[in-house]
Formats: C-alpha cells, structure tokens, sequence
C-alpha cells in the first residue's frame, strides 16, 4: 500500500491532522473503523423525523437559506419539505451551506432530530448521495468525511497485508477473509454482510488480545509459598471498628488460600464503589508481612496514593506493622530515605504511584503487589512491578462493574473474586434526571448544599470550546466560568485531562481539604479521590456517557454517612432511567454492555480512539464466549502449535505498533 502522503489531497495540513489522530500510516487509517453507518436506501420523509430519531430524510429546500450571527457563532438555517411536511435544519459554522443550498433544491440529508426551545430541528445534518450504506467516521478536524471514504477506498484496493489468522483457523470457526471483512466493515453491500465482517474483526480483536495478555502476563510462575494462618484473619477482622461483611470475609479467605500455594497469586478483586475492597487489600498485606514479606500497593494518582497510606497506618501502623510512601513529588532526601527503607525491609507495607515502579528502587523481599483502580493500569505496568520482587503474588482491584462474559476476556489471565455486598450505613445515591428548565433550582440546591459544609462535582463531557453539533452542551471550561458568577460568592474550580499533573493533582487537594466548594471536572475524577463531604454530582450531558461511566461518576458521592445526590443533565430516556432504577453496578454493566458493546463500555467515546477498534462490536455475550473457546483450545491443545505461534506473533506486533500494551491511562 502506498504512504498516505502519496494520496492525492493528503498535504501537510490533512497528514498532521491525522497525525493527532494516531494515523500515520496507511494501514492505521483502514484499521479506523466507522463509528456508524448512514443508511440511505430508503429517504424518510420530513414528517418521520420524530425527536430522538436518526437517519436519512428527503425533500425540497422552502425559499432561501438564512445566515445568523450571535453569541460569537454563526450558522445557516434552511426549511425541508415535501408535500405534506417540513422540518427545519441547521448548520453551526458552515456558513458556505448558505450557497450550497438554493429555493426548490431536492436534497438528501442525513442527521439527528432535536427538540430544542423553538420546537424539532435537525442540527448539521449531512448532503448524501441516495442509493448505499455510507461510512461515518470519528471526526478528524482539517479531514472531511468524503476525503477520509475514498483514501480507504483507495488504500483497500491495494491491501496487502498479511491475515492474522491462519487459514486452517479461519476455516475451522468459519470466519470471512480478512481484507473481504475490512472492505465491508467500510463498504457494505448490504447489513447481512456489514454484520459478518463485523464478526470476523471483533473475534480477530479478542483473540488477539487474550493471546497479546498471555503472552505479557508470561503466565503462572512458581511462588514461594505463604504460610498464612487463618487465625491472623479473624485477628485483622477482629480489631476493625466494623464487621465486616460477607463478601468480604470469603474474598479475604480466598486470597489467603491463593497465598499458601507455590504458584503465584493472580487474582482480581472487582466490586462496586465503597464495596469495601481496600480493607480486603490490606488485610492481603497484613497476612503477607506476618508471613515475613513485603507487600507493595500502586494507586493511578499521588491523592489516592496519599489516602490509602493514611488509612494503612490507621488500620496497620497499631498492628505494629511500619507502612511508607513513594510518590513522583519526593524530594530528592525524601526519595534517599525511602529507598533505603524499602531496601532494607525497615517499610514492610509500602504504597505509591507509578513511582513505585522507578528505576533504583529496590525491595528486601516483595511477595505481594497490589494494583489499585486496576483499568488505569496496563498489563505491562502491572508485570514491571511484579519484577521487582521474585514472582510475587499478585492482586489486582477494579471498581469498574464488568459482566462476566467480559471480564473473562479481559483479564482472562487472572482468577476473579466478586465483592457483592456494602457495607451497612453506606447510604445510596439519589439519582434524578434534571431537564434544562430546572437548572435555576439545581443552582439553589447547590448553593443550601454548601451552607451545610457540603461539596458539588460539576461533570462536563467537554474539556474546551462548545460542541458545534450540539452547541447546547457546556464544555467545562464554560461551566465553571458560568458557575463562578452563577453560585459567586462560592468558590468554583477546574479540573481537566490537558492539565499538568501537579496542577491537576494541587486543584484535586484542595477541593479534598475543603477550600472548592465546587469542582468543574472531566471524566479525570473518575477514579482516584475520596471526598467524604461531597453529597452532589452533576453531569452535564449525560446523554453522551455510558451507563457505566455515569455509574461510577455517581460513585464519587455518597462516601459519608449523609444523604446524597446525582443529577443527570438530559432529557430522560430509556438509558438513562435505568441508573435511576439501580445502584447494583453489575446490572448497570451488563445493561451498557448490551447497549453499545465493549469498546464504548470503557469510555472511549469521550477519551479517544479506542485502542481496540474492533472491540466496540462485541456487544454479545455469545461471540465473547467464543472467542473465550477458541483462545483456551490453542492454549491447551498440541494440535493447534503452529496457529498458536502465529497467532501470538501477530498479537505481539498488534500491540506493540499500538505502544505500551494495553495502558488505559
């Protein structure tokens, strides 16, 4: 295949363009799939285009299209009919469709209908061509949708990369050809075929990347036994200041089982926010330094990191075990000191952040790593901490919800310990759905909030400037201006992905000490602070997160005793009532899993392209059960050598073009 640089229309603008999309190569750009498709076989008339509804539509432009100004933006706005309806249109800074369109023009169009103020509308609705399946890709500003259709009609003609899988495997499980799949992943003939070609890439996705986590986590290795003795255990639990739960109890036993073995630890413990899992972490390092070793715990953040050492010398420091911290902000005395006292075995718990796995830091005798929030971690991350001690046991915490069928795919090299119960006095959130006439009340409540002493998380899915598709959704930067006037004299900040570390790290302390009363974030507060006094979480747009996301957003409040808030900005639909009518993360998961399959599932609508592309597609349990199959018969089975070799050979260099394997962070 040829450079992109050598595709006509491609110059310097349209190629860093891309650049800042992750596509620098030819085969980068065929391997983007469309996000969607515009089906345009059968034009809808005017009339069908409902609130909510999507797709193609068809009539005549009614005069003369109209160009407005106001608020520093401009757009053009038209009326389509035919002979018994109409429906207005609109375009957000494309001031040529002014002169695109013209009176009695028949048009194709393909768009979103909207219910806004002035009544249904369609916003940035698309000129199409009548008669096919159109691809629709992610945006790449500077590249329209018709340049990026026919680079990779271009480039597909000229495919010539080698198929992944080996054709006795193709054959045995009955998959399409690989280039015949990409061709219809983009071009389909016809829905039947779209959905096969789906198939094949997404079974090839998670085949590969079951075999790519293989192959990273480099399997079980022997271990040096434990010897735990299950008194300690009620000896832990014993001189908690709570019972613990149930779930607790046994995940804790199964831990300490996992321990006693020559075989190193691989188990992930999963569970809703406040489930309890950090109590069951360090009661793992409890039982490991007794048992005469040294355990290790990794946080994705210095302000987690920093919450889990208070509560370990809390809960460890009186069982007279001696706990340190390694964050990236030591000074270089500070960095000296820990250095020696974890070389010296003098810290026998220690936690910390990616700093942890710096170079010259070297343990007495590691036996336990702990992964904290383990999605904000890759694979590899995870096995360079291990490396530090002599294989290790390991476990890992997630308190993203994940069904069954997934989790098995994803982290398929690990045992899974489910902690499904709360601990008594957790009080649940209160979820509502808030339409935008409300908001002045929402303002009132946040203000009575506040005299209490209590906080506000303002979610926005937007880091900068407006949504021109959708100029009614706030990014955060305007959120947190409008909410510095709107709730003055309180005191509102920021928080956002493009910020620094530290400043993003110093804006998160200080609304932990209390000094915000309100923060204005991104997705970034996900994870990684625990906030005890913020009783209210908004989302702006909620619409534009998955469930599983909005349910972990929602995880943020409710930390305390006192009553709790999570306010959904939208209009309500179907979605989102569900987060309204459960708090059981799993039954939130499963729901999101169905609804817009895997890839999604993890956010990546908001934080990027996924890394995966063609994980987004394995939305049914069926197709992840049998990729599951497929993967354990050429792990087991002699038979399948050479087609094990390949396959693992091609999931190596999958990745490794990709970066470090599999980071999410």
């Amino acid at each position: 295949m040829r450079a992109l640089s050598e595709i006509k229309g491609f110059g310097p603008k349209r190629l860093e363009a891309l650049e800042k999309r992750g596509i620098d190569t030819a085969r980068d750009l065929i391997e983007r799939l469309p996000v969607g498709y515009r089906d345009t076989t059968r034009p809808m008339s005017p009339a069908q285009m409902t609130e909510g509804r999507e797709g193609c539509f068809e009539g005549f432009v009614k005069g003369k299209p109209a160009l407005h100004r106001a608020r520093g933006m401009q757009w053009v706005s038209a009326t389509i009919a035919d002979e018994c309806s109409k429906i207005r249109c609109m375009w957000f800074n494309q001031s040529w469709m002014k002169d695109r369109l013209f009176d009695t023009q028949h048009v194709v169009l393909y768009g979103r209908c909207v219910r806004k103020k002035s009544g249904l509308m369609v916003i940035n609705p698309t000129i199409e061509e009548q008669g096919g399946i159109i691809p629709a890709y992610a945006p790449v500003p500077g590249v329209g949708q018709k340049p990026l259709r026919d680079a990779v009609r271009l480039l597909l003609n000229e495919y010539d990369l080698l198929d992944p899988l080996p054709a006795s495997f193709i054959s045995r499980y009955q998959l399409m050809d690989r280039r015949e799949a990409l061709e219809q992943a983009h071009f389909p003939t016809d829905f039947e075929a779209l959905a096969r070609a789906k198939e094949r890439l997404a079974f090839e996705e998670l085949l590969l990347f079951q075999m790519g986590v293989a192959g990273a986590s480099g399997g079980r290795r022997e271990a040096q036994p434990l010897n735990v003795k299950e008194r300690w255990i009620e000896s832990f639990f014993a001189r908690l200041p709570y019972a613990p739960t149930g779930a607790q109890r046994r995940v804790a036993y199964e831990i300490a089982e996992d321990l006693r073995k020559d075989r190193a630890m691989a188990r992930m413990v999963q569970g809703d926010v406040g489930c309890g899992k950090t109590m069951i972490a360090f009661c793992a390092l409890y039982l490991c330094v007794l048992a005469g070793g040294q355990g290790a715990l990794m946080a994705p953040t210095e302000i987690l990191a920093s919450q889990h050492f208070q509560s370990a010398v809390e809960m460890l420091a009186p069982l007279g075990i001696a706990c340190g911290l390694v964050t990236g902000r030591m000074t270089a005395a500070e960095r000296r000191r820990a250095r020696e006292a974890v070389a010296s075995g003098e810290w026998q718990v220690i936690i910390g952040t990616h700093a942890l796995i710096s170079e010259g830091l070297e343990f007495e005798n590691l036996q336990l790593v702990i992964t904290d929030e383990q999605h904000r971690f890759g694979v590899r991350q995870r096995t360079r901490l291990e490396g530090k001690g002599i294989s290790p046991h390991v476990l890992v915490m997630s308190a993203t919800p994940i069904p069954r069928s997934l989790s098995l795919v994803l982290y398929g090299d690990l045992d899974i310990s489910i902690v499904d119960e709360l601990p008594p006095g957790r009080t649940p959130v209160k979820t509502r759905i808030v339409s935008e006439e409300k908001r002045e009340g929402l303002y009132s409540f946040i203000r009575s909030e506040a005299e209490k002493g209590f906080q506000t998380y303002v979610v926005c899915p937007l880091v900068g400037e407006a949504d021109m598709e959708d100029p009614d959704i706030r990014s955060a930067a305007q959120v947190q201006r409008e909410l510095t006037k709107a709730l003055a004299p309180l005191s509102v900040g920021l928080v956002h992905g493009r910020m620094k570390k530290q400043e993003k790290e110093d804006v998160l302390e200080r609304f932990y000490a209390g000094e915000l009363n309100v923060l204005v974030a991104t997705t970034v507060i996900e994870v990684g602070v625990n906030v005890p006094r913020a009783t209210v979480m908004v989302i702006e747009g909620a619409e534009r997160f998955g469930l599983a996301q909005l349910h972990q957003l929602r995880g943020r409040v409710g930390r305390g005793a006192q009553e709790s808030w999570c306010f959904l900005m939208a209009e309500p639909n179907e979605r989102l009532k569900t987060l309204v009518s459960t708090h059981d993360g799993f039954v939130v998961a499963q729901k999101d899993l169905e609804i817009r399959g895997a890839g999604e599932f993890f956010g990546t609508r908001q934080h990027g392209e996924p890394q995966m592309p063609a994980l987004m597609l394995a939305s049914d349990s069926r197709l992840l059960a049998r990729t599951r199959d497929a993967f354990l018969d050429l792990m087991k089975s002699d038979e399948y050598g050479s087609e094990r070799l390949q396959i693992l050979n091609a999931a190596q260099e999958r990745f490794d073009r990709a970066g470090t394997f599999f980071a999410r962070n």
